[in-house]
């Protein structure tokens, strides 16, 4: 995929300031928001043990729950804690034939996730200790992890307080 350049760039950028000027508000302007937060996102995975391994085991994210998809006979949705009462889901889905995880409209670009540094740090040990691949550090980002579960799924691990992005506060106090 060619990344614009030139003044297609140009374009980009002033629509994107446009955008801003338009729809986003000083923290003291915006009005509340109506959810309370996010219960859970679901993905759908290959395999439910090697999903169970590598988010628990792996990453350290507690298992909370694995039962049958209400809406599916057969199927499992199980759930891992990650934190400040969001849980992380998934399905799989026995007999459908899935493709291959695509970034697309529509679909996940990633999973940012907020761990403190000691955790940061503690995991990129386990990624170079397993010679698992990951983006990151070496990118000049020196707070993020990119790496992708066995499902496909981007993960980003990331060293920033929830709220927060670049150090910069989003959401007030």
């Amino acid at each position: 995929m060619a990344k614009p350049e030139g003044r297609e760039l140009e374009l980009l950028r002033e629509r994107r300031e446009e955008l801003r000027g338009r729809y986003l508000r000083d923290p003291g302007e915006r009005p509340a928001t109506t959810a309370r937060g996010v219960h859970h996102v679901a993905f759908i995975c290959r395999d439910v043990e090697e999903t169970v391994r590598y988010y628990q085991e792996f990453l350290g994210f507690p298992l909370v729950e694995l039962v049958e998809n209400r809406d599916y006979p057969g199927s499992s949705h199980f759930f891992f804690d990650i934190g400040h009462r969001n849980l992380l889901g998934f399905f799989d889905f026995p007999g459908h034939d899935h493709p291959e995880f695509a970034e697309t409209i529509g679909g996940l670009q990633h999973l940012a996730l907020s761990v403190g540094r000691e955790q940061f740090d503690a995991a990129k040990q386990r990624l170079d200790a397993a010679g698992v691949p990951y983006l990151g550090p070496d990118r000049g980002v020196e707070n993020s992890l990119y790496l992708r579960d066995p499902n496909g799924v981007n993960v980003e691990l990331y060293a920033e307080e929830l709220g927060r992005f670049e150090g910069q506060e989003l959401l007030g106090s």
